[in-house]
């Protein structure tokens, strides 16, 4: 029994094989963490319409759909954490691509149940310490690059043309440590520590997250001018920023 498992919340398991998705529900009711079952889209898609879970485990192959579609729905949606589960023969770009979507990790089947309760309780630990951080953030209101304007109290970040460009948690924290540090080669260690994504050993690479934010910054993301690569180092927010 886990003392700790009251303190996960409600996890839900996306998975359209009902051996997997017993196993893991037993598993998590054993370690004292509350958790719930989607079979199919449609189930996953009416559980988010009554509640958020804490975290969606999520198959790749969820009956006759993809997962990674499913993902980009959710995200469109909420910024609810979410671990991929994929099988051996999946190829490593589709990993990427999730992680890309906004998956926050994923596990390769056949996984250790123990280990994937860990990487739930590592995300969801990262996530708490952002919320708690950003409550006693003492940043200004703002910065502004290239006529780009982000305001930190609404965490809203708008385009030279004044239109809102949603960004997920890691996104922003990403964005907020290149404009606290502009015109200056950040490592990969320093960005994953001022952002918060650092964790332990289960959180993936800083690089997936960058590449997020290009998508986003950028107007060609394969020459990017705004956060541009130090081969062998990290990277540099290359525009001047002002704060207001």
């Amino acid at each position: 029994m886990d003392d700790d498992g009251g303190k996960i919340g409600r996890i839900l398991v996306a998975d359209d094989d009902p051996t997997m998705r017993e196993m893991i529900l037993n598993y998590f009711e054993e370690s004292n963490v509350l958790a719930d079952a989607a079979g199919s889209r449609y189930e996953l898609h009416r559980y988010l319409a009554a509640a958020e879970p804490s975290l969606i485990v999520l198959d790749l192959v969820l009956g006759e759909h993809d997962g990674l579609d499913v993902l980009r729905e959710i995200r469109t949606r909420s910024d609810v954490p979410v671990i991929l589960m994929t099988g051996q023969r999946r190829d490593e770009i589709d990993r990427v691509v999730g992680l890309e979507l906004g998956a926050d990790d994923y596990v390769t089947k056949p996984f250790g149940l123990r280990e994937l309760l860990a990487r739930i309780r590592a995300i969801l630990r990262r996530h708490e310490m952002g919320r708690a951080a950003r409550v006693r953030d003492p940043r200004p209101g703002g910065y502004q690059f290239g006529g780009w304007r982000l305001e930190c109290r609404n965490r809203r970040l708008q385009d030279p043309d004044g239109t809102e460009v949603p960004l997920t948690n890691g996104e922003y924290d990403l964005l907020v440590a290149f404009v606290e540090a502009p015109q200056r080669t950040l490592t990969r260690e320093q960005l994953l520590q001022a952002s918060r994504i650092h964790e332990d050993v289960f959180d993936r690479s800083i690089d997936v997250q960058v590449l997020r934010l290009r998508r986003k910054l950028e107007t060609d993301p394969a020459a990017p001018r705004i956060i541009q690569t130090q081969r062998g180092v990290g990277y540099i927010f290359a525009m001047p920023v002002e704060r207001f």
